[in-house]
């Protein structure tokens, strides 16, 4: 079992950055991949990047390219997003989540919403 908790979401202004943590507890050893997923209301969920839990390559899909960062501290059992020059079309609900064997699990999401 894994547990996840997110924090660091809010309301930033367009053109602003945030920070966001995911704090891994539980069967850590046993993670393969941590990711962050984003769903704004009315559409599907959607990967935004994903790092590998050991040996820290990563992925990011061609839209999110450029503006998003994911990074991870393997002491601290903490996954990082970092988000630059956000757009209003990245407010969302962003979720954490750690692939353990074929097991995913999820955090409880945490709120970006980027507005003036």
């Amino acid at each position: 079992q894994v547990q996840l908790v997110e924090s660091g979401g809010g309301l930033v202004q367009p053109g602003g950055s945030l920070r966001l943590l995911c704090a891994a507890s539980g069967s850590i050893f046993s993670i393969n991949a941590m990711a962050w997923y984003r769903q704004a209301p009315g559409k599907e969920r959607e990967l935004v990047a994903r790092i590998n839990w050991h040996y820290g390559n990563t992925y990011y899909p061609d839209s999110m390219k450029g503006r998003f960062t994911i990074s991870r501290d393997n002491a601290k059992n903490t996954v990082y997003l970092q988000m630059n020059n956000l757009k209003p079309e990245d407010t969302a609900a962003y979720y954490c989540n750690a692939l353990v064997w074929s097991s995913n699990y999820w955090g409880q999401g945490t709120q970006v919403t980027v507005s003036s």
